[in-house]
């Protein structure tokens, strides 16, 4: 699998060219909760799997540049690998993510508080491999649950993908409100209403 390092802005870079009258398109493609609890003024909701399946009709939608944004810039460097398969020049991986921008005190649009997905995994992966160890000592069998967790995550990180997190960004708690193909294009269409 060989990946190239994207093209990267910081939040100091992004912030000026905000403040300037510049702000290029913001997707972020972190799930709706995560966007509905926190993101950067004008940005665009468009969800990391929602992104990877309609990744050709996005792509008339954004023809000037284009900056993603996640937490930490992992979901959106995988974007960025989805957008550039369908030729789409002109993208930048907002360095550092979400956990940058609030380190410069940049201007956050708040809702209602909500865990990252990444939090989730970690507190779902670590819930099973604790309850895996502590079974075992009476089902000797769940130690190997323990093992295809971890193993799960080791592979996670080699991949730079997580199944757990796929799953989880589904559950009611990470969806938030309506996000579609349709209610993302009408938003990327409408570019002088910020979202």
């Amino acid at each position: 699998m060989t990946t190239t390092t994207p093209s990267t802005v910081d939040a100091a870079t992004l912030r000026e060219l905000i403040a300037a009258g510049r702000a290029p398109r913001m997707l972020d493609v972190r799930t709706p909760g995560e966007f509905e609890a926190a993101h950067v003024p004008g940005a665009y909701n468009v969800p990391l799997d929602l992104l990877r399946e309609h990744r050709a009709e996005l792509r008339n939608h954004l023809d000037e540049e284009v900056v993603l944004i996640c937490r930490s810039g992992a979901r959106a460097t995988q974007a960025e690998q989805a957008l550039a398969t369908v030729g789409l020049p002109n993208l930048k991986v907002l360095d550092g993510g979400m956990l940058a921008w609030q380190a410069v005190n940049a201007p956050v649009n708040q809702g209602r508080s909500r865990w990252d997905l990444e939090r989730q995994v970690r507190l779902v992966a670590g819930s099973i491999v604790l309850a895996a160890v502590v079974g075992s000592a009476w089902v000797p069998g769940l130690r190997w649950v323990a093992g295809f967790i971890g193993a799960g995550l080791t592979f996670a990180a080699v991949s730079n993908t997580c199944a757990m997190g796929m799953l989880l960004s589904r559950l009611p708690y990470n969806r938030g409100a309506r996000c579609d193909l349709d209610t993302v294009v009408g938003r990327l269409r409408d570019a002088g209403r910020p979202a």
